[in-house]
């Protein structure tokens, strides 16, 4: 006898090739129409001081200095750290595009960093620029 004959009847095979062709499809379907998002993060590279004073040469920016004493310095006069809310509003009121840069050095507390870039925050600006600062 054939192995056909020796099978039963109520014994069906199930062929697998459709539902792989199908999963196949669908896969690269979803691969094609996938969207890819950038993430959005903080560039936290050092950059040249020269890059920085072309930058300040094209947009005028409000700089604010964070010596190695935690002393906040604004256009060239030492303020509290709890003014620069105060003093950016000002300065924003004179030019609205005008971005916020804080430039603090080595040796400055990070809590001092964190009060100047809270209080330019509370001003409005929705990013604030962090840099070293040099010399």
């Amino acid at each position: 006898m054939s192995k056909r004959a020796r099978k039963a009847p109520d014994e069906a095979e199930i062929d697998m090739t459709p539902m792989l062709d199908v999963t196949f499809i669908m896969l690269i379907f979803f691969i094609v129409t996938a969207s890819f998002t950038k993430e959005n993060g903080i560039d936290l590279s050092q950059s040249n001081n020269d890059t920085l004073q072309q930058q300040n040469t094209k947009n005028v920016s409000i700089v604010i200095d964070i010596n190695g004493n935690d002393e906040v310095v604004m256009e060239g006069r030492t303020v509290d750290p709890r003014s620069v809310q105060a003093n950016v509003q000002r300065l924003r009121a004179e030019n609205p595009e005008a971005n916020v840069v804080v430039r603090a050095a080595a040796a400055a507390k990070a809590q001092t960093l964190v009060t100047v870039v809270d209080q330019a925050r509370l001003a409005g600006v929705s990013g604030v620029v962090i840099s070293e600062l040099g010399g």
